[in-house]
């Protein structure tokens, strides 16, 4: 892959050969994000787990104390008295079976989260095809299958991310933005990384996190030690 000189320069700053701790790696991530735009600060994570088997899947969410920086678009499914309580709650769009053919057909998808009423799932489902692999189908343990929609849409809202294993068994997730101070990173970093420890499967043997690397959109990546996280 051909990379630019940007790139190369500040790559020159980060030891690949060194595990960084926590601190040193946010605080290098921030001085190597030199893009024009302000880049999104992810960490990605290999395990130890094997996603094939139902017993060491990972799926969750966790609010993150100062959010991701990123104005989120949410998307609720719900009829009656639940759709008037969710326009209240601050959702971007509300609607029920009449959203299908906009979504299936006209590949409207201008929402970033949805959330969905139990009773509404039947619907959502048809959608499937076109909503799992973007991410965005509702799940209940993501909290987005739920009758508390004030406080679904209120925690996506304050900064609510979903963590999963994708098909490498590698959990991606945004962790703030690089205008965020080093304490903020931090924060959400811990926050994360607790979360993510917390839902480590019980039928795993063996090490749990394997790497854990931060970086910025456009910028080089600065490994951890696992050791101490």
């Amino acid at each position: 892959m051909k990379r630019g000189k940007k790139y190369l320069e500040a790559a020159k700053a980060v030891d690949r050969a060194n595990l960084y701790d926590t601190a040193d790696a946010i605080a290098l991530v921030k001085k190597t994000a030199v893009a024009k735009f302000d880049e999104t600060v992810e960490v990605h994570i290999r395990t130890g787990c094997d996603g094939r088997h139902a017993d060491q899947q990972i799926r969750g969410a966790v609010v993150l104390p100062h959010g991701t920086g990123k104005t989120v678009r949410v998307l609720v499914f719900a009829k009656n008295a639940k759709a008037d309580e969710a326009l209240a709650a601050g959702a971007d769009y509300v609607g029920a079976e009449e959203l299908l053919p906009k979504i299936q057909n006209e590949g409207w998808l201008d929402f970033d989260v949805v959330v969905a009423t139990p009773d509404m799932m039947g619907v959502v489902g048809r959608l499937g095809r076109v909503l799992g692999p973007k991410g965005l189908m509702p799940n209940p343990k993501a909290g987005t299958v739920t009758m508390d929609v004030t406080k679904a849409i209120a925690d996506i809202k304050a900064g609510k991310i979903e963590y999963r294993l994708d098909k490498s068994n590698i959990i991606h997730c945004p962790i703030g933005k690089a205008s965020f101070t080093e304490e903020q990173l931090t924060e959400n970093f811990q926050t994360l990384i607790e979360a993510i420890n917390k839902a480590r499967p019980a039928a795993l043997k063996g090490q749990y996190l394997r790497s854990v690397v931060i970086a910025s959109t456009m910028g080089p990546g600065v490994k951890l030690n696992t050791a101490k996280l």
